[in-house]
């Protein structure tokens, strides 16, 4: 027998469920007394949270009292009568991993003694030759303190990275190659090493004319590795007083030892890495004795750890011998100047974010521009702008350009460093 059509279009479509229908389908599963249980257990629910926010947290929580037990006044008293730490230095660890060890300290101008630990301390923090706070009464170890480091030392580091990045140093890809062989490849491929039995190169001395890019090519680096970066300008170790500078050094490479990866970059060696020489005055003992620790701390006794160092100079001619020796500055990487093909893809890195017209040519710019560093062709493209500004126009043109190569290329040709460095290079 045929099924009605009506039936079909019921199947196809049932009727929606009324009230009735969903109050029978939520009582489905529950027993005799769920309503009730579920509304003991959400006043109960209430209660405690009243109960709690009156009586205030419990110790376990937070380790506080309750607030109706709290006396501020004598907790007050005695903050201001507990008595300031001295700052001393542990020596020496008697008996050390046992229940009655005890520890030598030598507090400055005063004296030697042996002591305890404080209640707030476990054996484990304290280590030989660390500084720790102590009391004033029994000389008990109560905290121990950070290694002490020059905030002079501690400025040096850079917090925030650079913006330049290895596509803005233009007409340097072979030195941007040997430098991320020493920088970056060890730090991201170790076991490359590893499986060759050989130690990565650890420093790299970067040398050629002004304005070639060294500088520029260390920010780059210190935008592209996660690792911590130090910057060091030569002259900020060359200090006043006897051995402050090489103190300064020992500093620098101990903050960097703490590190688990770290580059020091040395800006303007030449400043402290000149040849040791005798000038009869005694004028620059300070300053040789500055570079010895230099040396002593790249490849001395004490090893370097996964520390690199980059230096930076236009002088190499005039750095001493001991410095330059492979295992403290394995690479040499000359900064040269830049060929024709290098100096058209300097003027597009700094014309990339300039209004300039379309039809600019900058080989021929780049024609005529002969023996220029990159800092002369940034200097031409700043002086194109001004060109425009001064015309009161909003884009650059080829003329601009022209104008600005006959003044800064052939009128401060004087003034060029270039010629120099070639004489003693």
């Amino acid at each position: 027998m045929a099924p009605e059509p009506e039936d079909e279009i019921n199947e196809k479509n049932p009727p929606p469920l009324d009230e009735d229908d969903i109050a029978l389908l939520k009582t489905y599963g529950l027993g005799p007394y769920s309503t009730s249980i579920k509304q003991a257990e959400k006043e109960i629910k209430e209660m405690a949270k009243k109960v709690n926010d009156l009586t205030g947290i419990k110790e376990s929580d937070t380790g506080l009292a309750a607030p109706s037990q709290w006396d501020l006044v004598s907790d007050k008293q005695m903050m201001q009568e507990e008595q300031p730490l001295q700052v001393a230095r542990c020596t020496k660890i008697i008996n050390q991993n046992s229940e009655d060890a005890k520890y030598v300290i030598n507090v400055k101008q005063i004296a030697k003694f042996v002591v305890g630990l404080g209640d707030k301390v476990s054996p484990t923090d304290i280590e030989e030759g660390m500084r720790v706070g102590v009391d004033r009464n029994k000389y008990q170890i109560q905290i121990p303190l950070p290694p002490k480091i020059d905030p002079s030392v501690t400025m040096m580091t850079v917090e925030e990275k650079p913006d330049v990045t290895y596509n803005d140093v233009g007409g340097c890809k072979e030195q941007i190659e040997k430098m991320r062989e020493v920088v970056e490849l060890p730090m991201l491929h170790p076991e490359k090493f590893v499986k060759l039995g050989i130690d990565p190169p650890k420093g790299v001395l970067c040398y050629g004319p002004p304005g070639t890019g060294k500088t520029l090519l260390a920010r780059a680096v210190a935008n592209r590795t996660d690792a911590c970066f130090i910057r060091v300008i030569g002259s900020e170790l060359v200090q006043k007083y006897v051995g402050e500078g090489a103190r300064m050094v020992r500093e620098l490479f101990q903050m960097a030892r703490s590190k688990k990866a770290c580059i020091v970059f040395f800006d303007e060696v030449d400043a402290i890495g000149g040849a040791r020489f005798d000038d009869g005055v005694g004028g620059d003992n300070e300053v040789q004795r500055t570079m010895l620790e230099i040396v002593n701390q790249l490849d001395g006794f004490d090893a370097r750890g996964n520390i690199k160092v980059l230096m930076a100079t236009n002088r190499p001619d005039t750095l001493d011998p001991a410095l330059l020796r492979p295992g403290r500055l394995d690479r040499k990487v000359e900064f040269g100047l830049p060929d024709l093909e290098s100096r058209t893809q300097i003027f597009k890195i700094h014309t990339r974010t300039m209004n300039c017209e379309r039809d600019v040519r900058f080989e021929l710019l780049a024609r005529l521009c002969p023996n220029s560093t990159g800092a002369d062709i940034r200097s031409v493209c700043t002086e194109a702008g001004m060109y425009a500004i001064r015309a009161r126009r909003k884009t650059v043109t080829e003329k601009d350009f022209l104008d600005a190569v006959n003044k800064v290329i052939k009128g401060y040709q004087k003034f060029s460093a270039t010629p120099k460095y070639m004489v003693y290079n």
